[in-house]
């Protein structure tokens, strides 16, 4: 690699877009999402440079900046996708507590089967069971245009809660003081406090959005939003609410009831920031979803795959995931389980809390190969699930991004 001259560099980066397209159009009809058919084509490039003889490293701490860039649009995104109003309100409850039980139950489940195989101190145990317990909002939400409505709007907001309070929690467990009244305090008053700064931040942002003169203001925003997050991150704050109410305000700016905003900022003026942002933030997390699940493939080593731990143990995780998901919706919310039982897949927010585990509560005898294992399989469970799914329409289409066109191919 060191000896590719610049335009080879260029040419290498260009043909994974490319190839990140034709798997978006894929995807389409084979009804496997596209983040998992790069999460492949990563796995396969790994092999063949190792073939090949050349050995290719990349710093982990660019997979976790990708990932939580990624993570930042895809939570955006869904923003942008969202309709609020009072015939939501049961919809928004039932995705919300869909999300918060199975993210308690199974983290339980998955602490218990760490704990009693490792035998490792349980705090260790459950702060390795956030992330796995964690619903990938980055796999699942580009892969639900096969899906009704009603189906894709649940799961858009199950991701999306699933995602800040698997975060929220995890930031909690990994803090200096846990399990104490003074620590439960300080983290309901952070939850008090992102809201109330989600509320004033994200109407800062749509003023920096509609009054700013210049062209060039959308990349502006994304750099504000990276930053709230980042500074959330320091100060331990749930900043991915700060996001999606953006988001949300965006989508929805003519049910906020305040009559001298509708003044300042009528309708018309908003429609086009609205649909500008809308695209624009679907081009960037697919063009960042590329890089990050290429990437990540890319440091896969299938070697895992022959180990017996790594299959008991990542079964019995993946296995509880399943069950806990099928048990809830069958019996909690009496709805039509399929396919939203196999939507169980992990992925980015699972890796990124990996990376951001501290040194001195990692388990010293967890097998990496337990976290690509059940990366793998649930994505699979979800992929395989998708193909038996039938919802009558045939224009069916992947990606946001390519969701307006029928005349693709």
């Amino acid at each position: 690699m060191n000896d590719l001259n610049s335009e080879q560099y260029l040419i290498i980066i260009c043909s994974l877009v490319v190839l990140s397209y034709v798997f978006s159009i894929i995807s389409r009809y084979i009804r496997i999402p596209s983040v998992l058919l790069l999460l492949f084509a990563g796995i396969g490039l790994r092999y063949l440079s190792d073939g090949a003889g050349q050995s290719i490293a990349f710093p982990a701490r660019l997979v976790e900046a990708l990932g939580v860039v990624g993570l930042i649009m895809i939570v955006l995104e869904a923003g942008l996708d969202l309709k609020l109003g009072r015939n939501k309100l049961k919809l928004i409850r039932n995705s919300f507590f869909s999300a918060l039980v199975i993210l308690i139950i199974s983290c339980a489940l998955i602490s218990a089967v760490l704990y009693y195989w490792l035998s490792e101190p349980l705090i260790k145990c459950i702060i390795y069971a956030i992330p796995l317990s964690i619903m990938s909002s980055s796999i699942v939400i580009p892969s639900l245009h096969p899906l009704t409505l009603a189906k894709k709007e649940f799961l858009i907001y199950e991701a999306s809660f699933s995602d800040i309070l698997g975060i929220m929690v995890f930031n909690y467990f990994v803090a200096d003081e846990v399990m104490t009244w003074k620590s439960l305090g300080v983290f309901g008053g952070n939850i008090i406090l992102s809201i109330v700064l989600s509320l004033v931040l994200s109407f800062i942002l749509f003023l920096v959005l509609a009054k700013t003169k210049l062209n060039i203001k959308f990349f502006l925003i994304f750099s504000l939003l990276i930053l709230i997050y980042a500074g959330g991150k320091i100060f331990h704050l749930p900043s991915l609410i700060i996001i999606l109410v953006f988001g949300l305000m965006i989508n929805n700016w003519e049910k906020i009831p305040i009559r001298k905003l509708s003044h300042y900022f009528p309708l018309n003026q908003v429609e086009p920031l609205r649909h500008l942002l809308h695209s624009i933030t679907a081009e960037s997390s697919f063009l960042i979803r590329t890089f990050f699940f290429l990437l990540f493939g890319f440091s896969i080593q299938l070697d895992f795959a022959g180990e017996n731990e790594v299959l008991i143990v990542g079964g019995l995780i993946v296995l509880a995931l399943l069950v806990v998901r099928y048990l809830y919706l069958r019996f909690f919310l009496h709805t039509n389980i399929f396919p939203e039982v196999v939507f169980i897949p992990r992925g980015l927010i699972t890796i990124v809390l990996f990376y951001k585990i501290p040194e001195n509560l990692m388990l010293t005898t967890f097998n990496q190969g337990i976290l690509f294992f059940i990366i793998l399989c649930s994505s699979i469970i979800m992929a395989i699930g998708m193909l038996f799914y039938r919802k009558g329409n045939k224009d069916v289409i992947e990606e946001g991004q390519f969701a307006e066109r029928g005349d693709i191919l």
